[in-house]
C-alpha cells in the first residue's frame, strides 16, 4: 500500500487563512473574558488613580488649613492666692502717712473760711504773661495790662464801641482810613463818630479812654478844625504808627495829598501834645 504524501502547507498562508477563518464557539468565550479582565483591569487602574489624586488633593489642603491655624497662645500663668494673716502688715501700722509724703493741697477744718496752700510746685511765676484784664477784645486786654499804671479809675474796657455795620466813612476821607487802619490792627472805632472834629467826644460819650498822650500804635489823633493844616471846619483825624522815646510820633493819613492817598507824618513831642488821642 503506498502512503499518501501531503502537500508542504505555507506558514504564512496557513495564518492568513486562520485570520479570516470563523471562530469557534470556544475561541469566542474564551476571546469575550480576556476582554472582560481587560476592562475589569482599565476600571480598576482608572479607580486608583482617581482616589489616589483624591487623596492627594485632601492632603495638600488640609496642609494649607493647618498653615493658617493661629498658633496656640502662651501656656497660662496661675496665680495662686494665699489667705493673709492677721500678723500681716496693714496701712494703720507700718505704712507712712500719704499726706506726710505727697505734697497734696491743704486746708484747715474751718469750714467754708479754709485757707488753701497749693503747694510749691502750683506756684504762678511768669505773672506777666498772664493777661490781668477782663477785656473781651483781646488787643485791648493787651493794651490795658499796659497801661494798667495809667488806666483812668472805673475805666471799663468792654463799653459800647458804636460800629455799626450798616454805617461806614466815605471812602478815601481821613476818617475812612482812621477806622480802616484801627480795623487792621484789631481795635475798635465807630462807624458813626461824625466828623472828624467830633470824634474825640463822641469816643468819650461811648466809653472809650480819651486823652492827650499817644501811647501806641493805632491811637487816633485826633486835630481840632484848622489845627496843623487840618480843614479849619472838619478837623482831622489820623492814625498813630509810631511812638518814640522822645515823644515824637509818626502818623498815617488819608486825603491830605489827594483822595484815598495813603501818606505819613512827623511830629515832635510839643507838636504831639497839641492834639487828642483816642485809645481804646
Amino acid at each position: 500500500m503506498v502512503a499518501a504524501v501531503l502537500p508542504e502547507v505555507n506558514v504564512a498562508l496557513a495564518a492568513k487563512l486562520n485570520e479570516v477563518a470563523p471562530m469557534t464557539r470556544r475561541a469566542l468565550r474564551l476571546q469575550a473574558k480576556a476582554n472582560q479582565r481587560r476592562t475589569v483591569m482599565l476600571s480598576s487602574t482608572a479607580l486608583a488613580a482617581l482616589v489616589g489624586t483624591a487623596a492627594t488633593a485632601l492632603a495638600l489642603t488640609n496642609a494649607n488649613r493647618a498653615n493658617q491655624l493661629p498658633l496656640a497662645d502662651d501656656p497660662t500663668t496661675t496665680t495662686q492666692i494665699t489667705r493673709i494673716g492677721s500678723d500681716a502688715a496693714s496701712r494703720s501700722e507700718f505704712r507712712e502717712s500719704l499726706s506726710s509724703t505727697v505734697p497734696s493741697a491743704s486746708a484747715s477744718d474751718e469750714g467754708d473760711n479754709a485757707d488753701w496752700n497749693l503747694g510749691s510746685s502750683n506756684e504762678v511765676t511768669e505773672l506777666d504773661n498772664l493777661s490781668k484784664s477782663q477785656a473781651n477784645n483781646p488787643v485791648v486786654a493787651q493794651r490795658m495790662d499796659q497801661d494798667r499804671d495809667v488806666l483812668p479809675e472805673g475805666f471799663n474796657p468792654n463799653h459800647e464801641t458804636g460800629n455799626t455795620p450798616s454805617r461806614s466813612y466815605p471812602y478815601g476821607q481821613c476818617t475812612w482810613w482812621a477806622y480802616t487802619r484801627r480795623a487792621q490792627l484789631g481795635l475798635p472805632t465807630g462807624s458813626g463818630f461824625g466828623d472828624a472834629r467830633m470824634w474825640s467826644s463822641s469816643a468819650k460819650a461811648l466809653g472809650y479812654w480819651v486823652d492827650s498822650t499817644p501811647r501806641a500804635q493805632g491811637d487816633v489823633v485826633v486835630f481840632g478844625p484848622g489845627q496843623a493844616g487840618a480843614s479849619g471846619y472838619y478837623g482831622h483825624v489820623a492814625v498813630v504808627e509810631e511812638v518814640h522815646k522822645d515823644g515824637s510820633i509818626k502818623i498815617s493819613e488819608s486825603n491830605v495829598k489827594g483822595l484815598g492817598v495813603i501818606s505819613d507824618r512827623t511830629f515832635t513831642a510839643e507838636e504831639a501834645a497839641q492834639f487828642s488821642y483816642i485809645h481804646y
